[in-house]
């Protein structure tokens, strides 16, 4: 089998970026080096304790280190999603109790890291140069300011496979905007202007990805990370029913991580993405020509995602994580 690939997950950990914990500690072909956290879906102290709540319900005791990165967008004021995934970020998990009375689930003690996400990003890319690729399923806040602080060095990360934006779809904050993009717009932009080998994981793919409400409840008795995922996903999943029209939930976080691994789920295309920093109705648009050949004349900084095997990858999410 081939050598894992060496990621970080930067995520600010709503309900889909916890599945995307769980999808990537049950990888073989990753090894996640850390686990950062940023305020988005929730404010980055909530994100890290979420992200410890998931690693333990995986039952892993020597985990990859946790860090805390930024609690605000570089510009924008915060913007947080508690009507999607809950006021603890987890869809309520962390208010559930057990007949004795404890709650059923709770971080562990004394396992974050001591070092700021920013610096513990700049130094995992020293230390790994040229292999390293940085997954980031939330704002690109953490990916923003660890550049502005070592650009040279952050050229030296392998790829950044990033969910976020909207191009040949409606986005999910506005008729344009994607919620990754849209709460931090500068940072994207900086992202996108960095040098750095982009693959965009946008809500054009993302949703069609669905978990099925059915498929939750078929497993959920299997085992414990089966459990959580129903008890995470249950606000989630009637978010989801009642805005979306759609019986399950988007697996928008999953996806991006099973790209790293696994490009033949998808199907991308070249483009030069910019991201709309300072529009009235256009805030946080991802802006690009997915033409082929494309007719802006401005050479590629990315890949975007424009197409997706929606059962294979489904299958691969029930089989690693559910079952």
């Amino acid at each position: 089998m081939p050598i894992p690939r060496r990621i970080i997950l930067d995520t600010d950990t709503g309900v889909d970026d916890a599945l995307a914990i769980l999808l990537a500690m049950r990888s073989p072909e990753l090894h996640v080096e850390a686990i950062t956290a940023v305020s988005g879906n929730t404010h980055v102290d909530q994100a890290v304790r979420n992200i410890l709540i998931t690693l333990e319900t995986l039952g892993i005791q020597d985990g990859p280190p946790v860090a805390r990165g930024e609690e605000k967008p570089l510009v924008k004021p915060l913007f947080l999603a508690d009507d999607v995934h809950g006021g603890d970020g987890l869809g309520g998990v962390t208010r559930l109790i057990k007949p004795d009375g404890a709650h059923l689930y709770t971080p562990p003690e004394g396992r974050v890291s001591r070092v700021s996400a920013v610096d513990l990003i700049l130094d995992l890319v020293g230390r790994y140069p040229d292999e390293l690729s940085l997954v980031p399923v939330g704002p690109l806040t953490n990916v923003a300011k660890a550049i502005i602080k070592n650009p040279v060095r952050m050229r030296k990360i392998r790829e950044i496979v990033l969910m976020g934006g909207a191009f040949r779809v409606y986005g999910n904050m506005s008729p344009v905007a994607e919620f990754n993009i849209f709460v931090d717009p500068h940072a994207a932009q900086i992202v996108c202007d960095a040098g750095i080998p982009l693959v965009f994981v946008p809500l054009d793919v993302t949703m069609q990805a669905v978990l099925t409400a059915a498929t939750i409840d078929r497993y959920a008795e299997a085992n414990r990370v089966a459990a959580f995922v129903r008890d995470c996903t249950a606000h989630y999943v009637d978010f989801h029913r009642k805005r979306r029209d759609v019986d399950g939930c988007f697996l928008h976080d999953p996806l991006a991580v099973a790209v790293t691994f696994g490009e033949k789920l998808v199907r991308m295309t070249s483009a030069r993405v910019n991201v709309e920093t300072a529009g009235d109705l256009t805030t946080g648009m991802t802006v690009a020509d997915l033409r082929s050949p494309s007719h802006d004349g401005l050479s590629p900084n990315a890949r975007v995602c424009v197409d997706i095997d929606a059962p294979a990858f489904t299958q691969l999410f029930t089989e690693r994580v559910l079952a």
